[in-house]
């Protein structure tokens, strides 16, 4: 079954940076747009960044010029890299991918099982 997997999470401190990446495995035909969201406690999820298979790269504005989102798209691996962290980017942040299995003629949305990010004041 096709599956994401994080990774990269961990405890920094403010002004730090920490490197995220996501994994697609299992039965991929295609992998469509990828996103990285986040959530943190009592929050709603929302969404950090994304990037198109063509490369088009989306940002909130709250990570903008701090967080660049990149993929390789031969190895189906989606990467955010954050700088400049801040208390207030603390949260659980899930990868979430557009995905067209092996035999099935559409794509739908996957998601993993989210990495924490902890920034220190």
């Amino acid at each position: 079954q096709v599956q994401l997997v994080e990774s990269g999470g961990g405890l920094v401190q403010a002004g730090g940076s920490l490197d995220l990446s996501c994994a697609a495995s299992g039965p991929v035909l295609r992998v469509y747009t990828m996103a990285w969201y986040r959530q943190a406690p009592g929050q709603q999820r929302e969404l950090v960044a994304q990037i198109t298979r063509g490369l088009v790269e989306d940002y909130r504005d709250s990570v903008k010029g701090r967080f660049t989102i990149s993929r390789d798209n031969a190895m189906n691996i989606a990467y955010l890299h954050m700088n400049s962290l801040k208390p207030e980017d603390t949260a659980l942040y899930y990868c979430s991918a557009d995905i067209q299995p092996h035999g099935r003629e559409n794509s739908r949305t996957y998601w993993g099982q989210g990495t924490q990010v902890t920034v220190s004041s």
